[in-house]
């Protein structure tokens, strides 16, 4: 997911992460650093900081979460013309009596752009193990689920273009209607054609940002 902020002095990062975290998992999360071995509590205020200590340059980092939920994120923050900007990838690993909570996606995205200004969060399921550690073999690649375009997104590639993506189904408005985010449904993560459902949906949309370049 990407968040895009303005700059200013009371600004606090990492805060997406953390809400992001608490809805998959139950719990924010435990540590972070720029760095693994992980060795420091978790601290928006601290990381925050840090970023700003070092701006223009960017900043990356690594969260963790509890050993009772595994989770780990990789958080890139970088001053841009536009903003501050956060690129975020966030796994939650689930054990295998588990039933990964799909239906908490679109609230998560709601919370998102209501709270965080969400620009892009692409949510996708793959089977792995859930206690996140990767096995020296080939694994089945993660498939898209959904797809939310942040309310500001929506006004750069026009609200009218983007109701009305080449899919299925329509959808979901987020957030008041002068300001929608939109919520794209791809499937349930078990069948990789959502890869090319993806892509035609991206496709639509940046044929309408290329258009308005013109």
């Amino acid at each position: 997911m990407r968040t895009r902020h303005p700059a200013d002095e009371d600004l606090i990062l990492g805060r997406a992460l953390e809400t992001a975290w608490q809805h998959l998992t139950g719990t924010p999360p435990a540590g972070w650093s720029t760095a693994e071995p992980v060795n420091l509590p978790w601290n928006t205020r601290q990381l925050t900081d840090l970023a700003r200590s070092r701006a223009p340059r960017p900043t990356w980092l690594v969260a963790v979460g509890h050993p009772d939920h595994p989770a780990i994120a990789t958080v890139r923050i970088a001053r841009t013309p536009a903003g501050v900007e956060e690129d975020i990838t966030l796994t939650a690993g689930y054990r295998k009596d588990d039933t990964p909570p799909l239906q908490i996606i679109e609230p998560l995205a709601a919370a998102l752009t209501a709270e965080h200004d969400l620009t892009t969060m692409l949510a996708s399921l793959r089977a792995a193990r859930g206690d996140l550690t990767i096995p020296p073999h080939f694994e089945t690649p993660a498939v898209p689920i959904s797809f939310t375009l942040g309310s500001a997104a929506v006004g750069e590639v026009g609200l009218a273009h983007a109701l009305r993506p080449p899919l299925s189904l329509p959808p979901t408005r987020l957030g008041p209607s002068a300001e929608s985010a939109l919520h794209y449904p791809l499937g349930d993560g078990t069948h990789p054609q959502a890869w090319n459902v993806l892509q035609q949906l991206t496709e639509h949309l940046r044929r309408a940002a290329a258009a308005d370049r013109r």
